[in-house]
């Protein structure tokens, strides 16, 4: 019965403020606001890979699992209930080393939107007019091409390192075999262009796809899902967004 009220009083909570970062402006939104809607959003999710912490005797873990697609509301709210931490965080505590591989449309005016909202708050003493000039970023035309971007943290140094260094020098032409965007019927679209990770990016790196493909929109409402792939070494994130939950204010943002 405590089980049954727990859940029940976790998906409410989860909705609620579900609800309170729609309703409330993007310039008014915490960190913590900013944060969720550039890793755990319609536009943004993140793939968690733990690795076995290597025991005292020397000998290396081999254990290493990926994340479900998409984190449930019910242990979202659970692990928020209990105030327990994510990420990296959470493979300190278990004895586990992790890497997180965070997806996100960058292209979004929600992502976009959540991008400048957590330069204000790390910047706090900007002036006036910058601060006018970097929110021009949010209202940017972006109708030829999509951005995703990917950025990596963890404790597992001896994974993240070479990752990190893969991404750094990757070359645009090697990645279109590897990268693309898929529709659920499997039509595929190839990476167009690549920038590495750069402090202005927050070290996220970012792969650039067209927009369109033969002249129309390559996803639109009907399209039903949408699958981000990336190799990377020998890790694949892949990530899949449900192209109806990605409406914002009306419009399909991606």
């Amino acid at each position: 019965m405590k089980r049954t009220f727990f859940i029940c009083s976790a998906i409410i909570l989860f909705a609620a403020s579900a609800s309170a970062q729609k309703d409330k402006p993007w310039t008014e939104w915490t960190e913590k606001d900013a944060t969720k809607m550039l890793t755990d959003s319609a536009w943004s999710q993140t793939q968690k890979e733990m690795t076995d912490a290597a025991p005292s005797s020397g000998t290396s873990g081999s254990a290493v699992t990926t994340a479900a697609e998409n984190k449930s509301a019910i242990n979202a709210m659970g692990d928020a209930a209990k105030n327990t931490e994510t990420g990296a965080n959470v493979g300190q505590r278990s004895g586990s080393l992790a890497i997180n591989y965070y997806v996100a449309f960058l292209t979004a005016k929600p992502v976009r939107q959540a991008f400048v909202r957590m330069i204000e708050l790390k910047t706090p003493n900007t002036p006036p007019d910058k601060v006018a000039e970097r929110r021009t970023f949010v209202d940017r035309d972006f109708s030829e091409y999509v951005i995703v971007t990917l950025k990596l943290e963890g404790t597992d140094k001896k994974k993240l390192a070479p990752a990190m260094q893969l991404l750094s020098g990757a070359d645009v032409n090697a990645l279109k075999d590897t990268t693309y965007r898929e529709r659920k019927d499997g039509k595929r679209l190839a990476l167009m262009d690549y920038r590495a990770p750069s402090p202005e990016s927050f070290g996220a790196a970012r792969f650039i796809f067209p927009r369109n493909l033969d002249g129309k929109p390559f996803i639109d409402s009907t399209s039903g899902e949408v699958r981000v792939y990336i190799e990377l070494g020998k890790a694949k994130v892949v990530r899949r967004f449900k192209v109806a939950d990605m409406m914002y204010d009306g419009k399909l943002e991606y």
